[in-house]
């Protein structure tokens, strides 16, 4: 029997829904965080942007509180960048992900550790992470001392994706500046990695951007040779098809809704996970002809705004003395009624992102 096919409106709906984008939603930030399977956070602040878009009530001390009380973490997880996590999942699933560390590693330094024993390097590292948080232009300078002929930036790259450094307070926390200093997870969180199975990495992959391909969920991951796990799994997945044929995997029970339901318009951080969990960046919520205008040539991935799901603008707010400025640069105009929900939001975002300025303006290109 052929799967049954799900149109590109039906998929972005179900995106919405697991998303928490169809309509904000109590929950707290820890369990929002964890039903999205993690959120990426290279820059400190997107995340709470992320979470402002997603939840009712959702203030800048509940993700700070979180993160100083080691409930989550921001570390090097899918796709070797960093994310914000629960303290539980960066136990289980940093395991799983190592191979994807690995690679990265290699690709990026590999020359410059050629001949060293990866292990010990990684073992010294850890030693000075856990006797105090290090940046890593420090790291590397006490690494030196051990292999004074080595790239200091090489070896603490090294220990970063071998060991499971994480980034500890005052970075993330909004408002805070300074450079980013670690420690491994163990110390911070006072458990070891305990590892799960890539079957429920799988499960949670699909609950929160399912249905999916398996090339979107190696694209997510960074993961490769999934489709041997997606085999195993076969007797506990559904099975659908995209509008171009290509099988979809998802788990029964995760919402379907219908293809008509309204969706708000959102304004969604820099490298919000909704764009960077499929191989096909344009499958959801970015047509082809704007894929470039959200997501440049060396993979800087800028703030969207959706209008109807799908991508339809791009924003950045610029600070000068007092007063903070929404500047939404759109692809096509919007109607009258798209553009006056696209200016209450907009002025919603202003006072949770620039709530200190004095002034707020709405600028629309």
């Amino acid at each position: 029997m052929s799967p049954s096919m799900l149109s590109a409106r039906a998929l972005n709906r179900a995106l919405l829904s697991r998303q928490l984008l169809h309509e904000r939603v109590r929950m707290p930030a820890i369990a929002a965080i964890e039903k999205l399977a993690g959120m990426q956070s290279q820059a400190p602040n997107p995340p709470y942007i992320g979470l402002w878009a997603r939840l009712a009530d959702f203030r800048h001390e509940e993700l700070a509180g979180l993160l100083t009380q080691r409930a989550a973490v921001r570390l090097s997880m899918m796709r070797s960048t960093i994310h914000l996590v629960s303290a539980q999942d960066a136990l289980a699933f940093r395991p799983l992900l190592q191979p994807v560390m690995d690679r990265a590693l290699k690709g990026a330094y590999g020359k410059r550790l050629e001949g060293l024993d990866l292990a010990e390097v990684a073992a010294a590292g850890r030693a000075f992470a856990e006797e105090k948080p290090l940046t890593l232009g420090d790291l590397g300078a006490a690494l030196r001392g051990q292999w004074p002929d080595r790239d200091p930036a090489a070896l603490a790259n090294a220990v970063r994706n071998l060991a499971a450094l994480v980034q500890v307070p005052p970075r993330g926390i909004w408002g805070e500046s300074g450079q980013a200093a670690h420690t491994t997870a163990e110390a911070w969180l006072g458990s070891e990695l305990s590892g799960s199975s890539l079957e429920e990495l799988v499960r949670r992959y699909l609950g929160a951007f399912g249905p999916a391909s398996i090339k979107d969920m190696q694209t997510w991951s960074g993961l490769t040779g999934l489709r041997t796990v997606f085999a195993g799994m076969r007797d506990e997945l559904i099975a659908f098809a995209d509008e171009n044929g290509t099988e979809l995997f998802d788990m029964p029970g995760n919402p379907l809704p219908d293809p008509n339901m309204p969706a708000p318009v959102r304004y969604l951080s820099e490298y919000d996970n909704l764009i960077l969990a499929y191989a096909d960046y344009s499958r959801l919520v970015v047509t082809p002809t704007h894929r470039k205008l959200v997501i440049s040539d060396n993979g800087i991935v800028r703030a969207m705004l959706l209008v109807d799901g799908f991508v339809r603008g791009i924003w950045r707010i610029e600070h000068e003395r007092n007063a903070a400025t929404l500047i939404v640069r759109t692809f096509e105009p919007l109607s009258p009624s798209e553009r006056e929900a696209a200016a209450e939001e907009g002025e919603r975002l202003l006072g949770f992102a620039a709530a200190g300025a004095q002034s707020h303006h709405l600028i629309f290109e």
